[in-house]
């Protein structure tokens, strides 16, 4: 345990920042399977869909790079994936 005020605030801070961060995370696996999900339905609107999802996904891609949430290398795997995918 910590005995000093800092090391008591440092401690509240990364609960704070892991649960932030988690959150995110989980936010970019939902909206690929959305996009996924997309793409592959039969719907007569899917491709507007699939449009939509994929503009929201990579936005919050870009997004999480700015926080400092993913690494940068990580989101540009990402989308040069998902662009093989909707163009296909």
């Amino acid at each position: 345990m910590a005995n000093k005020r800092a090391s008591l605030k440092s401690m509240r801070q990364i609960v704070a920042r892991t649960a932030r961060n988690k959150a995110s995370r989980s936010k970019i696996k939902t909206l690929a399977r959305q996009v996924q999900r997309a793409k592959s339905s039969k719907a007569t609107d899917a491709a507007d869909v699939a449009k939509k999802r994929t503009i929201e996904y990579i936005s919050y891609l870009d997004k999480a790079v700015k926080s400092g949430v993913i690494h940068r290398n990580k989101a540009a795997r990402h989308k040069s994936r998902l662009a093989k995918i909707v163009m296909n």
